[in-house]
């Protein structure tokens, strides 16, 4: 397997990893982007989507840096 970063971004990364099969040569290429966004917009996608925030709390090994949130299907 070959990882290779691609373009960063500051609101995300992307990465592109490459599969090669010893049976046969085959060669897979999978591509995926980790896209960073701000807690105002976690929350608005989320309502946007029918949920409600419930609660919005520091992940416990990361506070400061990451959230977690707690939301639930609007009913």
């Amino acid at each position: 397997m070959r990882r290779h970063g691609l373009n960063p971004q500051p609101s995300g990364r992307g990465a592109r990893q490459t599969y090669t099969f010893l049976a046969d040569g085959a060669v897979v290429t999978s591509d995926s982007t980790l896209r960073f966004r701000d807690r105002d917009e976690v929350e608005t996608s989320l309502v946007a989507n029918g949920y409600r925030v419930l609660e919005v709390r520091d992940a416990p090994d990361r506070p400061g840096r990451e959230f977690v949130f707690v939301a639930q299907r609007a009913t």
